[in-house]
């Protein structure tokens, strides 16, 4: 029995996944039958900070769209906007595209055009169709429930950067600090390497978005506690949210044995007075805005003519 237990990142080197093991468990993900519920969920109450933003987006990209589990809360918001996926495998894809192909077929209008949009693969390159028509990208970038889904989060953020148009927003969203923190601890009380590496806090995602080169974020959380009847209940949903991707952790596969113990001290330890195992689940959000690029007058300055003209449709100034 493999040793199950959320799938997690952090900014953090020392605490940053494996990734190859993130890859195996991208790939098992994508055999789900749905998104897992934390995740619809989450992006449920992600949805509902959009509703102050003014902004109307023409585009806008749903990053990991399968497992995030946005497209039908977005598009219910922004009825007109076109959307473009991005998958993080081509298993994830692959099941996007399937998805895409049947609302097409529902859409008898793109059936007879024969436009299917595209499940595109990261890393998507520069000339992703969201620039179409000299475009600098898309007005909103949806990632929910990917902070903890990346062996490289900075990269990634810059990447996001990169597919936003200018003064274009961010919605993002994953698993917090305090996340599975009682598993943790029955794990640090039999001396067993820790189920899961540290996610990233609030503080250190507006950090890691302003390192990314973005502008005015504001960070939200919030933990929720979900209880299960029994403890193979509790794994086997925690098995849909992910798999144990820390470097350092146990390597082969463990034994009927210790399943056996791992079962009866979650029974011990997390056993609430309702008679159900509990366990803290912290949701960490994100959002922020990609600004006007500002351009620093020196004796010599070298502007781009694309900069340019974005300076000038903007009234913008070289500061």
């Amino acid at each position: 029995m493999s040793d199950s237990s959320p799938a997690a990142a952090s900014a953090s080197p020392a605490c940053a996944p494996h990734r190859r093991a993130l890859q195996r468990q991208t790939k098992r993900l994508a055999t789900l039958p749905e998104a897992p519920w934390l995740h619809q969920e989450a992006a449920r109450r992600l949805a509902a900070k959009l509703a102050p933003i003014r902004l109307q987006p023409k585009d806008w990209i749903d990053w990991s769209a399968f497992l995030g589990a946005g497209a039908e809360l977005v598009q219910a918001q922004y009825p007109q906007a076109q959307r473009w996926v991005v998958e993080p495998s081509g298993e994830l894809a692959q099941r996007s595209q399937a998805q895409l192909a049947q609302n097409a077929q529902r859409d008898w209008r793109k059936l007879w055009r024969r436009e299917v949009p595209q499940a595109h693969v990261e890393p998507v390159p520069a000339d992703a169709p969201w620039r179409r028509d000299g475009s600098d990208g898309a007005q909103m970038l949806w990632a929910n429930m990917t902070l903890h889904a990346s062996a490289d989060l900075p990269g990634l953020m810059r990447r996001w950067y990169e597919h936003l148009a200018i003064d274009g927003f961010l919605m993002c969203s994953g698993l917090g600090p305090d996340t599975a923190r009682e598993l943790r601890a029955v794990y640090a009380a039999l001396g067993w390497p820790l189920p899961t590496i540290d996610f990233i806090d609030m503080h250190d995602l507006g950090d890691e978005l302003v390192q990314a080169g973005f502008a005015d974020p504001v960070m939200d959380m919030e933990r929720l506690t979900l209880t299960w009847e029994t403890p193979e209940a509790l794994l086997a949903e925690l098995r849909t949210w992910g798999g144990n991707v820390a470097q350092g952790r146990f390597a082969g596969l463990r034994t009927p044995r210790w399943r056996a113990r791992l079962l009866e001290t979650l029974r011990e330890r997390l056993m609430r007075p309702d008679g159900r195992l509990g366990l803290t689940v912290e949701l960490v959000y994100g959002h922020a805005i990609k600004p006007t690029p500002r351009i620093k007058v020196e004796a010599e300055a070298r502007v781009s003519l694309q900069d340019m003209k974005r300076m000038i449709r903007q009234g913008d100034k070289p500061g």
